[in-house]
C-alpha cells in the first residue's frame, strides 16, 4: 500500500477521527493485512464460530459464558481496520449478522439471541467509540495508553451490556441478577483486555523483536513453562499464583505487551476452563459458577496489571533508544562543529598575522613616510587584527577541548607560585588600572596534581574577567586554601553580581550574557574552555553569586 492510500481520508470521516487516524504509525492504521476487503468476512466468520463454541462449551452462570473471546477480536480488528463512517456501519452490520448467527447455530431462541446480539453490539460499539475517544493513537506500548486503553474498552463497555442483559434474563424466568452481572462483566472484561491488547500490540517492531536470534526459542521456553506450571495446578489442586506472577513478570521484560497479552491469554483459558471443569484449587467446596467466578477474579486483579508493567518497560525501552539517537546525533553535530571551528581558526590565523605584520611596518614608517593621522590608523589596525587573532586561538582552543585533543600533565604545581605568576600578568593589563589585586594563600606549601600551564590559563582567565565585569569594586582576590584533600582556587571580585539565570547559562560557549553590545571586549568562549580544562585535570569548577554582592568564581583539584 502507498503512503497516500494509507493517508487517504473518507470526507464521510469526522474531522476528529481523522487527524486521529493520520497521525498513527502505519502498523496502527492496519496496514496491509487489516485494510484487505476480505478481513471484514473472515473477521465475522470467526466471530460466529467463537460465539458457538463459548456458548456451547464456556456457560457458567445460566446461559451466560464465563469466557468471552468474540467482543475482543472484533474490537480489535475493528480499532486497526477502521477507515471512515461507511467502514464503521458496514463492518457494525457484519458483526451483529455474526454474532446473531452464533448465537442461533449455538441453539439459543430467536428472542434471546437478539437479547444477547443487542447486548453484544452496545459493549462492542461503546468500546471502539470510548478507544477512539481516549485513546486516539491506539498505542498500548506506554504506560498511559496501556491504561487508558483497559480502562475504556475493557472495564466500562460490559457494564451496560451486562446490565442489560442480567435484566433482561429475569424475563425469561428466575434468575440472580448479580451472579449473571458479574459473569458477563467479568468474562467479557478479559476478552476484551487480552485480545483487545494482543490485537493492538501486533505490529512490525513486535514481529522484528522474534526475528532476533533466539527469541523464538526464548518465547517457547517461557510459555511452556507457564503453562507446565497451569497445568500441574490444576491437576493437583494447587494454588500456583506465587509462581505465575513471576514467570509473567519474566514474560513482559523478554516479550512485552504482545507476549504477556498471548501468554495471559492461555493461562485464562487453563485457570477460568479448568475451573468449569472442576479442576484447580478453586474448586474445592464451592459451585461451577462461583468457582469461575474467582478464576476470572483471580485473572483481572492478580495477573493483569502485569501488562501495563510489560507496557512501562517498553515505553522505557522506547525512551532510551530514542535517547541514545539523539545523544549519537549530539555527538555528531558537536565533532562537525568542532571541526567547522578548527578549520576556521586555521584559516583566519594566517591572514591576520599578514595584517600584523603589514599594519605594523606600516605604523613604524617602513613602508615609507607616515602622518600622525596614518600611524593612529595603522595602531588601529593592529589591535583589531590582534583581537581576530585572540578570537582564532580561542576557537582552536575550544575546538581541541571539545574533541579531546587537549592533552594534559598532571604534576604536583604550587599553587602560590601560579597564583604569582596570574597576579604579575594581571597586572600589566590595562584594565587592572586603579584596582588592588590581592593574593590569600592558606599556606606557602599548597601543592595540587595539575598541569601548571593549563591551571595558569584558567586562572588567568578568571582574573582576567573579574578585571573587567567586576571593576567596580576596585578590589580583586586570588585566594588558595586546602578543603577535604582538594585545594580550592577562588577568584572574587566585588561588582555587581550575576542572577541565578545567568550562572545557568555561564559556562555555555559564545554567551556573553546579553553584554555582546557594551564596551568591554570578549568572545564568550573562554569560561567554556577554562570549565573543560579543569575537567581534564579531574576538577571541578563553579560560581558563587548574587546581584549585588560580586562572584567568585572557584576549583577544586586534587591535593598532591
Amino acid at each position: 500500500m502507498t503512503m497516500s492510500r494509507v493517508l487517504d481520508i473518507d470526507v464521510a470521516k469526522p474531522p476528529s477521527r481523522r487527524v486521529a487516524v493520520a497521525q498513527l504509525p502505519v502498523e496502527q492504521r492496519g496496514g496491509e493485512v487489516f485494510a484487505h476487503p476480505l478481513v471484514p468476512v473472515l473477521t465475522g466468520v470467526i466471530v460466529a464460530v467463537l460465539v458457538a463454541l463459548a456458548i456451547g462449551h464456556a456457560r457458567s452462570a445460566g446461559l451466560i459464558a464465563g469466557l468471552w473471546a468474540a467482543g475482543g477480536v472484533a474490537v480489535a480488528v475493528w480499532l486497526r481496520a477502521g477507515r471512515g463512517a461507511r467502514h464503521d456501519v458496514a463492518f457494525a452490520l457484519v458483526l451483529t449478522t455474526s454474532v446473531l448467527i452464533g448465537q442461533l447455530i449455538a441453539g439459543n431462541k430467536p428472542v434471546l439471541s437478539i437479547v444477547f446480539t443487542a447486548a453484544n453490539m452496545i459493549e462492542i460499539g461503546c468500546a471502539v467509540l470510548l478507544a477512539r475517544r481516549f485513546v486516539p493513537t491506539l498505542n498500548v506500548s506506554s504506560l498511559n495508553g496501556a491504561g487508558r486503553f483497559l480502562i475504556c474498552v475493557a472495564l466500562i463497555p460490559p457494564i451496560p451490556a451486562a446490565i442489560t442483559v442480567a435484566l433482561a434474563l429475569t424475563q425469561f424466568g428466575p434468575y440472580d441478577v448479580l451472579e449473571g452481572f458479574q459473569t458477563w462483566w467479568f468474562g467479557h472484561a478479559l476478552g476484551l483486555a487480552l485480545i483487545g491488547m494482543l490485537g493492538m500490540s501486533l505490529t512490525g517492531a513486535t514481529l522484528a523483536r522474534l526475528k532476533k536470534s533466539g527469541a523464538v526459542w526464548e518465547a517457547g521456553a517461557l510459555l511452556t513453562a507457564l503453562l507446565s506450571v497451569q497445568c500441574i495446578g490444576l491437576a493437583a489442586r494447587l494454588e500456583v499464583g506465587i509462581v505465575t506472577i513471576p514467570l509473567l513478570l519474566i514474560v513482559a521484560v523478554r516479550l512485552g505487551v504482545a507476549g504477556t497479552a498471548f501468554s495471559l491469554l492461555f493461562v485464562t483459558l487453563l485457570s477460568v476452563g479448568g475451573a468449569m471443569l472442576g479442576f484447580g484449587a478453586l474448586t474445592d467446596g464451592t459451585s461451577m459458577s462461583r468457582a469461575v467466578m474467582m478464576a476470572q477474579v483471580q485473572v483481572l486483579v492478580a495477573y493483569m496489571p502485569i501488562l501495563l508493567v510489560a507496557a512501562l518497560l517498553e515505553e522505557r525501552d522506547r525512551l532510551a533508544d530514542c535517547a541514545r539517537t539523539g545523544q549519537i546525533r549530539a555527538e555528531q553535530a558537536s565533532e562537525s562543529k568542532s571541526r567547522l571551528l578548527a578549520n576556521v581558526a586555521h584559516e583566519i590565523k594566517s591572514p591576520v598575522a599578514g595584517v600584523i605584520g603589514i599594519g605594523n611596518l606600516w605604523s613604524t614608517g617602513q613602508l615609507g613616510p607616515v602622518t600622525p593621522q596614518q600611524t593612529e590608523m595603522a595602531d588601529m589596525l593592529v589591535r583589531t587584527a590582534r583581537q581576530v587573532e585572540a578570537l582564532a586561538h580561542d576557537l582552536l582552543d575550544l575546538a581541541r577541548a571539545e574533541s579531546g585533543a587537549v592533552k594534559v600533565e598532571l604534576r604536583p604545581t604550587d599553587i602560590s607560585g601560579v597564583l604569582e605568576d596570574v597576579r604579575r600578568s594581571a597586572m600589566l593589563r590595562l584594565e587592572a588600572q586603579g584596582i588592588d589585586l590581592q593574593i590569600e594563600c592558606e599556606s606557602e606549601g599548597l601543592i595540587a596534581v595539575a598541569d601548571s600551564q593549563r591551571l595558569m590559563q584558567v586562572i588567568d582567565n578568571l582574573a582576567t574577567n573579574a578585571l573587567k565585569y567586576g571593576a567596580s569594586g576596585r578590589r580583586v582576590i586570588l585566594r588558595a586554601l586546602s578543603v577535604d584533600e582538594h585545594v580550592r582556587i577562588e577568584v572574587i571580585d566585588f561588582g555587581p553580581g550575576l542572577s541565578e539565570e545567568k550562572k545557568a547559562q555561564l559556562f555555555e560557549p559564545f554567551n556573553r550574557l546579553g553584554l555582546e553590545r557594551s564596551s568591554i571586549e570578549g568572545h564568550g568562549v573562554g569560561l567554556a574552555i577554562a570549565k573543560r580544562l579543569v575537567e581534564l585535570q579531574r576538577g571541578a569548577i563553579g560560581v558563587i553569586s548574587a546581584p549585588g554582592q560580586g562572584a567568585t568564581f572557584w576549583l577544586t583539584l586534587p591535593q598532591a
